[in-house]
């Protein structure tokens, strides 16, 4: 059973139904879960053959409604989605710095439905044991978005345009690969070189050999889902430069990298929820 799966599983246990009524706003906790996987997924950094480190610190935005509705379960929801962080990253072999924490925060720029993540790699103090720390002696704590210094892999030295020194959660430059090697460029076209694209959904990866492929429960569908929350014919991805998706009227939408939408462009890593289902979406030269 997934990681997201058994999250939605203990959360539907919670105080008798308290968190169904709660989240009928446009946030669901899978949703955030997901974003949460893939701001670990962008801020992995390689320090050895056997070590990739993650973030986790985390701050969840959300606009004023929903954080006026989640507000008074932010304490045992964040519990959840730590625990849901921390078996992920098991799942990954991820290791932290210290403890995972998850806060939720209100952010007045945000819409009813839209949520923002930030992170950071927060190391424990030396006296502290916890036992979500890895040995690494004499570290200090990053700022948000960075490592923290001491044998970490070298950071881009500047944030993003726009962005303050120091703030949760910048992203890596356009297109590269967290923790690749030599800063590679993901999708970065090479001489002669062709690209391939798939994607991942439960571990199984469909390769896509066309133009397009739909993703449904029908199985008249390129890649059928069996997901109850998932339409017949849901979504369509178009490979090309860049690669697209787009929804087909379904009855429930798609959230692409933590947005709700009817259409996206797609990179490499890009992480689409339909129904209850996340797929990964891949492509690489070669």
């Amino acid at each position: 059973m997934g990681v997201l799966k058994k999250f939605e599983q203990r959360l539907e246990g919670l105080v008798n139904g308290t968190f169904a009524k709660v989240f009928k706003s446009e946030v669901q906790p899978v949703e955030i879960a997901g974003a949460l996987q893939r701001e670990c997924d962008n801020n992995a950094t390689i320090w050895n053959r056997d070590r990739t480190v993650v973030p986790n610190d985390f701050i969840v935005e959300l606009s004023a409604p929903d954080f006026e509705r989640l507000s008074p379960y932010s304490g045992q929801l964040g519990d959840e989605l730590a625990g849901m962080v921390r078996d992920y990253a098991k799942q990954q072999r991820y290791t932290f710095m210290g403890p995972i924490k998850v806060n939720l925060e209100k952010a007045d720029d945000l819409d009813t439905g839209l949520y923002r993540v930030r992170s950071r790699t927060l190391a424990s103090s030396s006296s502290q044991q916890a036992p979500d720390r890895a040995p690494a002696g004499g570290q200090r704590p990053g700022g948000y978005g960075y490592p923290p210094a001491g044998g970490a892999p070298p950071m881009p030295s500047t944030p993003p345009p726009g962005a303050a020194p120091g703030g949760y959660g910048y992203p890596p430059p356009a297109g590269q690969r967290p923790g690749a090697a030599g800063g590679g460029l993901a999708g970065a076209p090479q001489p002669g070189a062709r690209t391939r694209h798939w994607i991942e959904i439960n571990g199984t990866r469909h390769q896509i050999s066309r133009a397009t492929l739909v993703l449904g429960r029908s199985t008249e569908a390129d890649v059928r889902i069996d997901d109850p929350g998932v339409s017949r014919r849901h979504c369509e991805i178009r490979t090309g430069s860049p690669s697209t998706i787009q929804d087909l009227g379904s009855t429930n939408g798609i959230v692409v990298d933590g947005q709700h939408t009817t259409r996206a462009t797609l990179r490499d890593g890009s992480r689409i929820v339909v129904g209850s289902t996340t797929v990964i979406y891949r492509q690489a030269e070669g």
